[in-house]
């Protein structure tokens, strides 16, 4: 990536009035990790003002020297869903220390199966986050990230995917549901698992829930019952229904 220097935007509007304290407490919540249109609907202002009161907020000389590990930290929080300008702002350094510092974090690399915690917090992540930036966050490689995936059929947001793909200028495409994926689907649905049908199926349970619901399909009462077993021993056991020891949301049951 190129050098860019991210002073003070001359051509921010200023907001009409005094920021509240509120308001700020609010911007810090959301800024560098929703986009900035985003937070200037939710604080009734343009983008300009947001990206004035960051340049107010996290304004100052950038940081220099060694990382510690909460700077790390917070990089990796932010790591894909803030653009550049955010991540020079919240982090608190120059493009180039924070390019370089991806480049060192991309060289390490972890190896055997993913822990409780870590698999929680990549379903968490991945619908909003590139492939390359999770295995920089998670210290894995894309294999391992794409396995993963794989494993737990989860898949991108399409939200994200219009982003991505307009950035790219490209097009969003999702599979289409053919009659014998329907057709399975209406079968299987009343007395299997999301889970064990997004397998099947070969997509996402999200999309499995998803079209269910549009085609009004329901669970038996019998597998509604089981649901709330599994859910109680997910909750107090932290045991995945299919032994992996992941807790699942109740609609992968």
């Amino acid at each position: 990536m190129s050098e860019t220097n991210w002073g003070q935007q001359s051509n921010a509007a200023p907001r009409a009035g005094q920021w509240t304290g509120e308001a700020i407490a609010r911007f810090r919540e959301l800024y560098g990790l929703r986009e900035e249109s985003f937070i200037a609907r939710e604080l009734k202002c343009t983008v300009q003002a947001v990206r004035a009161l960051a340049d107010e907020v996290y304004g100052g000389p950038a940081k220099q020297g060694p990382w510690s590990t909460e700077e790390t930290e917070q990089l990796l929080t932010y790591l894909g869903a803030a653009d550049m300008r955010s991540l020079c702002h919240v982090v608190g350094r120059s493009q180039q220390d924070i390019e370089n510092r991806l480049v060192a974090l991309a060289l390490e690399r972890k190896d055997g199966p993913w822990s409780q915690d870590e698999t929680a917090r990549f379903k968490r992540l991945y619908g909003t986050r590139r492939d390359e930036d999770l295995a920089i966050i998670f210290s894995r490689s894309l294999t391992d990230v794409e396995g993963l995936a794989n494993k737990l059929c989860i898949a991108k947001d399409k939200a994200f995917l219009r982003r991505q793909n307009k950035q790219e200028g490209g097009a969003t495409r999702m599979p289409r549901w053919g009659s014998r994926d329907l057709e399975v689907l209406r079968e299987l649905y009343p007395t299997h698992s999301n889970l064990e049908i997004a397998r099947r199926l070969e997509r996402s349970v999200k999309s499995v829930v998803s079209k269910a619901h549009n085609l009004g399909l329901r669970k038996d009462p019998s597998r509604l019952k089981e649901m709330g077993r599994e859910n109680v021993s997910l909750r107090y056991n932290h045991v995945h229904p299919d032994g992996g020891g992941d807790p699942s949301s109740a609609s992968q049951a």
